[in-house]
């Protein structure tokens, strides 16, 4: 298991969380195969695949510590308690639930909750989020909305989710993101469909490469 210290700083080292959707509990198993695979020592499984905790029991134990791993549209503190027993060791949510944090805190794990605005940003804060997630970004301004948020709180590590792409993601980092959160971007559930994990593979490593080169480009920052 890992220390909620250990967690957050891979998910600040490696900068991006890839968050598996999928039709089926086989579909979101093999993506997050195919995840690991492709170098990422990440992933976060969202409460929308069907039989959600029973896919994050396989992934630990089928990976162990080889895989942080998350899980996604947490709504409540039952389902949150649920996942932590489960084997996750960061919680994410795309909105904030004060009590959901306060089971993760109790657990010793990290909790990425969502916000949108300013005042949700800090009252996820003063809760006690260990990042928060900025959703959804894309439709009001992306990395500039990052940006401007980064301006009051510079303190506070943004995970944006939501108009993550390959793109965009360099922007996301170059605007003070700690990292980005993408989902159906990275894990292409047609290739999924049809057994064409190298795509999720292929697709892993550009998105850690976009990352690094965002952080290494001169200038900006």
């Amino acid at each position: 298991s890992w220390s909620k210290e250990r967690s957050l700083a891979l998910i600040r080292e490696v900068g991006l969380v890839p968050i598996v959707r999928a039709p089926s509990p086989e579909d979101a198993l093999r993506a997050a195969e195919a995840i690991i695979e492709g170098g990422i020592g990440i992933a976060e499984i969202t409460m929308t695949v069907p039989n959600a905790i029973r896919v994050m029991e396989r992934v630990v134990e089928k990976f162990g510590d080889k895989v942080l791993l998350g899980a996604g549209t947490i709504l409540d503190s039952e389902t949150c308690r649920a996942a932590l027993l489960a084997g996750a060791e960061f919680i994410v949510t795309p909105a904030l639930d004060v009590r959901v944090i306060e089971v993760a805190r109790r657990y010793s794990k990290a909790c990425i909750p969502g916000a949108l605005t300013p005042t949700e940003v800090l009252a996820a804060w003063q809760a006690g989020a260990d990042m928060v997630k900025i959703f959804p970004c894309g439709p009001v301004g992306g990395p500039k909305y990052i940006k401007a948020l980064k301006g009051p709180f510079p303190q506070i590590d943004f995970v944006p989710t939501g108009g993550v792409n390959l793109e965009t993601t360099p922007e996301f980092i170059k605007a003070g993101a700690a990292a980005v959160a993408v989902g159906g971007e990275l894990v292409d559930v047609k290739a999924l469909r049809e057994g064409n994990l190298d795509i999720i593979t292929a697709n892993a490593r550009k998105y850690v490469e976009a990352v690094r080169a965002a952080r290494t480009a001169p200038g900006e920052r």
